[in-house]
């Protein structure tokens, strides 16, 4: 399938909503359990920028059938650091600057696509989604409701990496500009939260 005007466009203006409300934090836990976790990547800009990032990277930047690879290791360190959060000494702010930190790193790993090392990205990967794991994790309680909420939270990850691939397979046959204006908008986004978490 092309890439015509009229993608572009939209594509265009879905990148604008985005930075234009980039500066968003995590919301808050109110309700614990599978629902909840489901949901919660899709409220959360930064995680689902991430997300849709991870997919799409995979996709540009990995061969066949590795393409899986990426949201794999994402979803391995995410559900790490939710479960290790508790018992992980690092300051909550600390954290937040982190996860800003990777949305800007997911822009660049988009622009550099085959250009980077592929075991180098997947480094950085595992290590955002286990920031964006503890980020979570902090907020969840003990038990069965945690256990709920990370399998929710898990399978909307999953669903929103699924979104990112089919965006990757679209710029696999778009103009090279389009895939530069989708990482500058996502590197723009990281940056815009980051300054918010200072």
């Amino acid at each position: 399938m092309s890439f015509n005007k009229s993608n572009a466009r939209r594509a265009a203006f879905i990148l604008l909503a985005l930075v234009a409300g980039a500066a968003q934090a995590h919301p808050g836990h109110g309700e614990e359990g599978f629902a909840s976790g489901l949901v919660h990547p899709f409220l959360g800009l930064d995680h689902l920028l991430a997300m849709v990032a991870v997919g799409t990277w995979s996709c540009i930047a990995m061969p066949g059938a590795k393409r899986v690879v990426g949201p794999l290791v994402f979803l391995a360190f995410l559900a790490a650091g939710a479960l290790l959060a508790p018992v992980v000494s690092i300051s909550m702010t600390s954290v937040e600057i982190g996860v800003a930190l990777s949305v800007a790193l997911f822009g660049a790993l988009m622009l550099l696509g085959r250009n980077l090392n592929s075991l180098a990205g997947l480094a950085i990967v595992g290590a955002a989604a286990f920031l964006h794991g503890i980020a979570h994790g902090n907020d969840l309680l003990t038990g069965e409701p945690a256990m709920a909420m990370i399998g929710g939270m898990l399978l909307g990850s999953a669903l929103l990496h699924g979104a990112g691939y089919a965006v990757g397979t679209q710029l696999l046959n778009a103009p090279r500009w389009v895939n530069r204006a989708m990482a500058a908008g996502l590197g723009m986004s990281g940056l815009a939260m980051l300054v918010t978490r200072f």
